[in-house]
C-alpha cells in the first residue's frame, strides 16, 4: 500500500504549510494532493509544492471541468508535467451542481458523459498524433457553432506531452466509479472502508471490463481520502471529524441529490444519514454533528492512539495485500501522524 497525503490550506487567506509536505516526501509518500471548491483553485498549490520538492508527485483532487475547456486542462498537465520532472498527476471531474451552477455560472449537464469526452480530448492532446478535433455531444473541436467566426482550425500542441501522464477522477457513485474504471488511471473516492470495500472496487471493475481491461486493479491507482486524528482522547479525536462528515452527509448538495449521503445510506448508515440530514438543513448543524456515528468514523477514518491507529491500520493494509487499494491518501494528517502511519506502512 502507497501513502499520499492531501495539503492543508485554511483560512479567508491562504497559507500552506510545507511542513507535512516535506515531512511525507522525506518518509517516502509518493503523493500530495490539492482540491478545490469556491476558494482556493487546485493548481496554483500543486505548482508551489512542485517547485519546493524532489521526489513527491503533486495533482489536482480535482479541477472542475466546467471552469475550464479540456484544451486548457491539458495545456495546464503538460506545463507542470514538464516543468516537474514527471510528477504531476492530473485529477479531474464535474463537481456538483451547486458549484457549478451557483459558482461557475455554467450548467452543470451530463457529468459522466462529460468526463468521458473532456478526458477523451485531454489524451489526444497529449498524445499528439494529430492536429486535435473532437465531435462530441458536449465539445466540438474546432468549434463550429453559434457565433464561431468560422476561422477555427485543428491545431497540435506546440509542447509534446507525455501520453502516460496519469489521470485521475474522483467519485463515490457507482455510475462514477464504473466511469473511472472504464476512462481513468485511478481515482479519488473521499470515503472508504476496508470492511465495505466492494462498495467502491466492484463498480471500477465493472467500468473496467466494459471498456476491455483486466478485471483487477492492475495499473489502476485506487486511493481513497482517509481522514486522521491522532491523540490520546479517542472520543475528542472523533469529534474532531464531525464538523466535515455533517456538512458532506447533510449539507453538500441537496436534499433529493447528495452523492455523500447516499454512499452513507449504502454503507449501511440509512437511519443516521436522514436524521443528520434533516437537522443540517434546518440549521441545526451542531446537533447535526452530534449524531455522526461514532461506528462510521472508526469505519472511514483513522483515529485515537498512536497505537490505536497502527491496529486500525492493518485492515487498511489486508484489503490492499488481497487487491482492493493502492494508495491511502491521509486527509488532516500532522507530522506526527505521518510518522505513525509510515512506520506501520513503509
Amino acid at each position: 500500500m502507497q501513502l499520499g497525503i492531501t495539503m492543508r490550506i485554511n483560512g479567508a487567506s491562504p497559507k500552506l504549510s510545507m511542513d507535512e509536505v516535506l515531512e511525507a516526501e522525506r518518509l517516502g509518500y509518493v503523493s500530495v494532493w490539492s482540491g478545490e471548491a469556491w476558494g482556493t483553485d487546485a493548481v496554483s498549490p500543486v505548482a508551489w509544492v512542485l517547485a519546493q520538492t524532489t521526489k513527491i508527485k503533486a495533482g489536482t483532487a480535482i479541477m472542475q471541468m466546467q471552469a475550464r475547456t479540456p484544451s486548457c486542462t491539458a495545456m495546464t498537465a503538460m506545463t507542470l508535467h514538464a516543468l516537474s520532472g514527471g510528477r504531476f498527476l492530473l485529477g479531474v471531474g464535474p463537481s456538483g451542481p451547486q458549484v457549478i451552477e451557483g459558482w461557475h455560472g455554467v450548467a452543470y449537464g451530463k457529468p459522466l458523459g462529460r468526463t468521458k469526452e473532456y478526458i477523451e480530448i485531454i489524451r489526444k492532446a497529449l498524445a499528439r498524433e494529430a492536429p486535435l478535433t473532437y465531435q462530441g455531444e458536449h465539445y466540438q473541436i474546432p468549434y463550429a457553432g453559434p457565433g464561431a467566426t468560422g476561422l477555427g482550425k485543428p491545431l497540435r500542441s506546440i509542447v509534446h506531452g507525455d501520453p502516460s501522464l496519469q489521470i485521475y477522477t474522483a467519485s463515490i457513485t457507482p455510475a462514477g466509479l464504473r466511469s473511472a474504471g472504464e476512462v481513468s488511471d485511478g481515482t479519488l473516492p473521499i470515503w472508504f472502508s476496508p470492511e465495505q470495500a466492494d462498495q467502491v472496487v466492484k463498480p471500477i471493475l465493472d467500468g473496467r471490463a466494459k471498456a476491455g481491461k483486466l478485471r483487477d486493479l492492475s495499473g489502476f491507482d485506487l486511493a481513497p481520502y482517509v481522514k486522521i486524528s491522532m491523540g490520546s482522547d479517542l472520543q475528542a479525536c472523533r469529534d474532531s471529524l464531525r464538523p466535515n462528515l455533517a456538512l458532506y452527509i447533510g449539507g453538500m448538495g441537496a436534499r433529493s441529490k447528495n452523492f455523500y449521503n447516499d454512499f452513507a445510506v449504502r454503507l449501511g448508515y440509512e437511519e443516521a444519514a436522514a436524521k443528520i440530514q434533516d437537522l443540517y438543513l434546518s440549521g441545526h448543524k451542531k446537533d447535526a454533528e452530534a449524531i455522526v456515528p461514532d461506528k462510521l468514523i472508526d469505519e472511514i477514518a483513522l483515529v485515537g492512539t498512536a497505537d490505536r491507529i497502527k491496529d486500525r491500520l492493518q485492515a487498511w493494509q489486508q484489503v490492499a495485500k488481497a487487491g482492493k487499494l493502492t494508495t491511502m491518501v491521509l486527509t488532516g494528517a500532522t507530522v506526527d501522524a505521518l510518522r505513525v502511519v509510515a512506520e506501520a506502512v513503509l
